[in-house]
């Protein structure tokens, strides 16, 4: 937990602290990137500029400026700034904090409390703070990575206006980047040769990340051939410090379940260079291969269905494969059955037929079972007349009977409509002709 009231960052370099703090921006002038809230005339910018802050949570991915830009707000408005986290901090620190925050608005001073990961706090721990929120004790500053919809009570989050921060764009990358090799802050004082190339893939390497690209930059530094007072980057030694690179990706989290709607999407769309591309996405970022199969199953039934029902053969084998094999062999198992139920043709009429089905369950739970297709195993419910009626299908010659299976109160409703995709259309025309067979059979009974 830290506290002051401005900011006392040294303009000097202090060894040991990595460059991404010592670059950190300031003020507004500063702070590069988040245009749509901070540019001329955006409500953000307006809102700090006007002195009408009010709590607030900043959603967005790591190293965008969350931190940062709360700093900011705390030093244009003059108010006492506490850094809380939240992951080392429970409801006694909280309600310690709230105390010495009352007391500051008392005496005429408004505190900011900027929770990193505001996230991580349980209902408990994020309740602690609503009537203190309510009263104005304090402007409550959360950053989150994850979707505050899901993440942060509702009753706290109706109390604060979320801002989505978005990736850092290559070229504010880039601008970065050039302002860490020339102010004292960065490597100003020092002579470094390193060539615009070189800073893009850094910038790019960085996926949207400030503190990455900071942090790779001064790697590579470190790492660059020294001649006389010149460190000069070369090619070779900036592929020793980015040889890997970390995708964004949180295998709980929210990113982990766009991605997978990304590639059911894909599939869906009948797009398999997209859905590989999400397939590699997850796989590569250490999801677990089996969960990826398991949504290729379901995926099977859900969207294409009877028009193939070889796909489910296929997402089936793909998981048999992947759970004998493993990671990483299994990576073409799996592509092999994204790329083949992506061109499959597409039906979800099965999907359909189970959620109008599942409606009418719900609704009429209690509809009995037809007497003549209920199991009579003792004397007693043959006395109650179950079973009897019942027509055994394999005892007439076209397989088929007219018995009515649904309840009465349902009788001639359509759950499964088969479309005219792939092989549906025989299901279709097979169904087609079990119903006008079974009509035909009704009449002809009615009329006897």
């Amino acid at each position: 937990m830290e506290q002051q009231s401005f900011f006392e960052h040294s303009r000097k370099e202090i060894s040991g602290v990595p460059i991404a703090a010592r670059m950190r921006p300031e003020t507004l002038s500063e702070f590069v990137g988040q245009d749509h809230l901070l540019g001329e005339g955006k409500i953000l910018r307006q809102l700090i500029e006007q002195d009408q802050i009010a709590s607030m949570i900043f959603w967005g991915p790591p190293g965008v400026g969350k931190t940062t830009l709360a700093r900011i707000i705390a030093r244009h408005t003059q108010a006492n700034f506490v850094n809380f986290s939240a992951v080392t901090s429970g409801i006694k620190e909280i309600k310690e904090v709230m105390n010495k925050a009352e007391r500051s608005r008392i005496l005429g001073e408004r505190t900011i409390l900027f929770v990193d990961e505001i996230h991580r706090f349980n209902k408990a721990q994020q309740d602690a703070f609503l009537p203190f929120v309510e009263k104005g004790s304090i402007i409550l500053i959360g950053a989150t990575t994850e979707n505050p919809s899901f993440e942060i009570n509702s009753a706290l989050l109706s109390r604060c206006k979320v801002f989505v921060l978005q990736s850092l764009s290559v070229s504010v990358l880039l601008e970065l980047l050039h302002r860490a090799l020339k102010d004292e802050r960065g490597f100003g004082g020092q002579e470094i040769s390193i060539s615009e190339e070189l800073l893009e893939s850094i910038a790019r390497f960085a996926n949207g990340d400030a503190r990455m690209a900071l942090g790779t930059l001064e790697m590579a530094v470190l790492n660059g051939e020294r001649k006389g007072l010149c460190t000069r980057v070369t090619e070779e030694s900036l592929a020793q410090c980015i040889s890997r690179k970390s995708l964004l990706y949180d295998k709980k989290g929210e990113e982990h379940y766009n991605i997978i709607s990304a590639l059911h999407k894909s599939m869906r769309n009948s797009d398999p260079d997209a859905a590989v591309y999400w397939l590699a996405r997850m796989l590569e970022a250490g999801e677990d291969p089996l969960y990826v199969a398991r949504r290729l199953i379901r995926f099977a039934s859900e969207d294409v269905g009877m028009a193939d029902s070889r796909a489910l053969e296929v997402a089936v084998a793909a998981y048999q494969a992947s759970h004998f094999i493993g990671m990483p062999e299994c990576t073409v198992n799996l592509t092999h059955a994204v790329v083949y139920l992506s061109l499959a043709p597409k039906s979800n009429s099965l999907y359909r037929a189970y959620e109008t089905a599942k409606e009418d369950a719900g609704k009429m739970l209690a509809e009995p079972v037809p007497l003549w297709i209920r199991n009579a195993p003792t004397a007693l419910m043959k006395e109650l007349h179950y079973g009897e009626g019942y027509q055994y299908a394999h005892d007439t010659e076209e397989k088929l009977t007219s018995m009515q299976c649904l309840p009465e109160s349902l009788w001639g409703k359509k759950y499964y409509l088969p479309t005219e995709e792939g092989s549906e259309r025989r299901a279709g025309e097979r169904l087609r002709q079990i119903e006008e067979w079974k009509e035909q059979k009704r009449k002809a009974t009615t009329h006897l």
